[in-house]
C-alpha cells in the first residue's frame, strides 16, 4: 500500500499543501527547523490520530488556528483506493474519516495504514520503559493477528475492574472471582498470541541485523510479565494482600516486555549510539516483513534524519534493506547528497525540499 496523496493544513509551521509521493522512496531535504520532521509528523497523524513529537496536542496545531487536518488517499494492496482524514482541535476532539465515514476509533485508521517511525528517539526502544517495547510488541501483534484487539480490550476493562477493587473494595466475592476469571483468559489468549509472534519476529530479525552490523551473541528474549512456571491465578492469589498495598494489579500482560541483551549484559550498557540505532532499525524492518506477509500489503516508513550517526556503509545498509521491502518510505535528511546513491537506478525516488514551511517538490535525484 502507498500514499499517493496527502494534503495538510495547519500542523506546526507548514503552509498549506499537497504532496503527490513516489510510491517508493522519498526524500524530504532541507536547513534544520525547515519544517520536515512536520511533515512526517502530519503522515504520523493521518495514520494513528497523535504525533509522535508531543504528548500536548497545542505545539502542533498552527499558532491562531482552531484545528489542524490531515487527508490521504492510500492505495490498497488489492488496487483499491481510500480516502483518509484527520481534524484534530485545540479542545481536544477530533474527527477521523475513512471512505466519506465517521471512524469509530483510532485503531481503523491504523489498521489501514500501518505506519513504522524509525527516528533520533527511537534509542527509547531500548532505553526506555518496558511500556515502550509492549508497544512496539503490541503494535506487530495488533497488525498480524485479527483477534489480538478483542482479547487487548477485554484485558483492558478487567484489569480497571480488578485495580477499582483493589483501590476501593467495592466488588463482593463473586465478582471478583469473575473478573479475576476474565483477566486470566484474557491474559492467556493475549500472551499466546505475543509468543507467536515473538517466534516469527527473532529469525527475521536476526538476518535482518546480520546485514547490518556484526553484533554476535545479540539476543531477544521475551518476558510475559508473571513467573513463567505459573499460571496467572496463582500468580493473583498469592500477591493479592500485595496488590490491595499498592493499589494496583503486579502480575500479568501489562508487565511484559522484551530483552535484548549481548551475552550477560543488558545491549544498552555495550552497544555504541550508532549500534543501537542499527538494532532498532533492524527491529522496525522485521517488522515491516511481518506484516507484509499478514496483510498482503506493507507498512509505510517514517524515517526522521537518517544519516545521523550512521557512517556510509551502514546508511547504503539501511536503505538496501529499506528497498529490499517495496514498500513507501519517507526519509528527512539536511543534506540529500548523502542519500544520492543509496538506491537501485529502477527504484523511484522523489525529492522534496522543504524551506520555512513550503514544501517543494523538485526531481528525481538520478535526473
Amino acid at each position: 500500500m502507498s500514499l499517493t496523496r496527502v494534503t495538510v493544513t495547519a500542523v506546526r509551521n507548514l503552509h498549506p499543501v499537497t504532496l503527490s509521493p513516489s510510491p517508493r522512496i522519498n526524500i524530504l531535504h532541507g536547513d534544520n527547523g525547515s519544517g520536515k520532521t512536520s511533515v512526517l509528523e502530519a503522515i504520523h497523524l493521518l495514520g494513528l490520530a497523535r504525533s509522535f513529537r508531543s504528548a500536548r496536542l497545542l505545539p502542533v496545531i498552527q499558532y491562531e488556528q482552531v484545528a489542524c487536518t490531515v487527508f490521504g488517499q492510500v492505495l490498497l494492496a488489492d488496487g483499491r483506493l481510500s480516502s483518509l482524514g484527520i481534524s484534530r482541535e485545540r479542545q481536544g476532539d477530533f474527527q477521523i474519516r475513512i471512505d466519506g465515514q465517521n471512524a469509530r476509533s483510532a485503531a481503523q485508521l491504523a489498521e489501514t495504514l500501518p505506519l513504522q517511525l524509525i527516528n533520533p528517539d527511537s534509542f527509547r526502544l531500548l532505553e526506555g520503559a518496558p511500556k515502550i517495547r509492549r508497544q512496539f510488541l503490541d503494535w506487530g501483534v495488533f497488525h498480524v493477528e485479527p483477534r489480538f484487539l478483542p482479547a487487548w480490550q477485554r484485558l483492558q476493562k478487567a484489569l480497571r475492574q480488578r485495580n477499582s477493587w483493589l483501590r476501593h473494595g467495592t466488588l463482593d466475592a463473586a465478582s471478583q472471582a469473575a473478573w479475576d476469571r476474565e483477566l486470566c483468559l484474557a491474559s492467556d489468549e493475549i500472551d499466546g498470541y505475543r509468543r507467536t509472534y515473538i517466534q516469527a519476529l527473532k529469525p527475521v530479525f536476526e538476518r535482518i541485523l546480520s546485514e547490518l552490523v556484526d553484533l554476535n551473541g545479540l539476543t531477544l528474549s521475551y518476558n510475559r510479565g508473571w513467573d513463567k512456571d505459573r499460571q496467572l491465578d496463582e500468580v493473583l492469589r498469592a500477591s493479592l494482600s500485595r496488590d490491595q498495598q499498592i493499589g494496583h494489579t503486579q502480575a500479568g500482560p501489562q508487565r511484559a516486555d522484551l530483552r535484548l541483551r549481548s551475552g550477560v549484559h543488558n545491549a544498552t550498557d555495550i552497544l555504541s549510539r550508532g549500534q543501537q540505532k542499527l538494532v532498532v532499525c533492524a527491529l522496525r524492518i522485521a517488522q515491516g516483513h511481518l506484516v507484509s506477509q499478514a496483510k498482503r500489503g506493507q507498512c509505510i516508513y517514517l524515517v526522521d534524519d537518517l544519516p545521523s550517526e550512521l557512517d556510509e556503509q551502514h546508511r547504503r545498509a539501511l536503505c538496501c534493506l529499506l528497498e529490499e521491502l517495496h514498500c513507501q518510505v519517507f526519509i528527512t535528511c539536511v543534506d540529500h547528497e548523502l542519500l544520492r546513491e543509496g538506491w537501485r537506478t529502477d527504484t523511484p525516488v522523489a525529492m522534496f525540499h522543504v524551506e520555512h514551511g513550503c514544501v517543494t517538490q523538485t526531481h528525481d535525484h538520478r535526473e
